[in-house]
């Protein structure tokens, strides 16, 4: 029990989520209070009639470290939530499920937002005592306690898309990945998929003070909700998205190169221009987008991606735009990371 509360302690430390879900598997695995083979912590992601289950932590008495699924550009390896009856009921019922007869799968839902959405799955060779359940689902409920106080944290009160607080972070792992893949600034060499590069881009919504001053804030906050609903449904699983503040968003994701970078963050622009928001009609962004450097900053890559939306709204809104393709055909001149000064030709 000693070791049990002294790792719980240091679960109630941790602010990173990757590590909260890797101390939870490892905390279950590794204690003297149950014997289990294995835990796995899960999540179902996808659109409502094609969800799959995303394994966020898996450890078994086998394994010197847990792993977790390792996906950026397709989502369709992943196994159906339908094809798991028992895992689904969990979900379905937000009750413990527990079947086999040697082994033996124990299913806990956990309720990390408003809805269950996650489990803990759990394999032993006989079924937990009463006793370790309960102590078990104790333990979820911290842990749920402690997504709940990331989520205060780290998301913007309006849209729940990360804030500004949680960006560096982030970019500097993005950073120290695409430091060991080299540089993926040239938008004319193809990167192999498995050496993919990470690209930075800044969406701003067009003319947006013209809604608050004809519609009132009211409805200026509700184009805001429903644009961030729009980044959730368009952009990957992968993709990390950010409301910085005001009308400007951001998105950090991983793609294979350029044209791929362009034709997401195209396909997105083109589905906000085709909207319907209430009362409001029809609105339009301006996007632009940088690749990060192998010894980027946050603050460089950023005004990089941020000069490039500056030149598209500079020049007619509702587009893509590239800073290396401008770079490259004269319309904005490279600066030193930092520099704020933005020359047209």
């Amino acid at each position: 029990m000693k070791k049990l509360l002294h790792d719980l302690a240091n679960l109630s430390g941790l602010r990173d989520r990757r590590e909260l879900d890797f101390a939870l598997v490892k905390m279950l695995v590794h204690s003297s209070q149950w014997r289990v083979s294995s835990t796995r912590l899960m999540r179902a992601v996808g659109p409502a009639d094609d969800q799959r289950w995303l394994t966020l932590a898996h450890l078994d008495t086998l394994q010197p470290s847990p792993d977790q699924d390792q996906f950026w550009f397709d989502g369709s390896p992943l196994p159906k939530l339908s094809d798991f009856k028992n895992r689904e009921a969990a979900i379905v019922t937000e009750a413990m499920v527990r079947f086999g007869g040697g082994p033996v799968t124990t299913i806990f839902p956990i309720d990390t937002q408003s809805s269950v959405c996650s489990l803990l799955e759990i394999e032993s060779e006989h079924a937990l005592s009463t006793d370790a359940e309960s102590l078990i689902d104790s333990i979820l409920r911290l842990y749920e306690n402690l997504q709940g106080m990331l989520d205060y944290g780290e998301k913007d009160t309006l849209t729940e898309l990360h804030n500004r607080k949680t960006f560096d972070r982030a970019f500097l792992r993005a950073a120290m990945e695409q430091q060991k893949q080299g540089d993926a600034e040239h938008p004319d060499r193809r990167i192999p998929h498995e050496g993919a590069g990470y690209w930075l881009a800044v969406l701003d919504i067009d003319h947006f003070k013209r809604v608050n001053d004809n519609f009132g804030h009211l409805i200026g906050d509700e184009v805001l909700l429903l644009l961030a609903r729009q980044m959730r449904t368009n952009f990957r699983l992968h993709d990390q998205l950010y409301r910085f503040g005001g009308e400007e968003f951001v998105v950090l994701m991983r793609c294979v190169d350029h044209l791929d970078a362009l034709s997401a963050l195209e396909r997105f622009r083109q589905k906000i221009e085709e909207y319907a928001f209430p009362q409001v009609g029809n609105i339009t962004v301006s996007i632009g987008f940088a690749a990060l450097k192998s010894d980027d900053t946050p603050s460089g890559a950023f005004d990089r991606a941020d000069r490039a939306v500056y030149f598209a709204k500079a020049h007619g809104r509702n587009q893509v735009c590239s800073y290396s393709a401008l770079v490259r055909s004269g319309d904005l001149i490279e600066t030193i990371d930092g520099a704020q000064d933005v020359d047209f030709f």
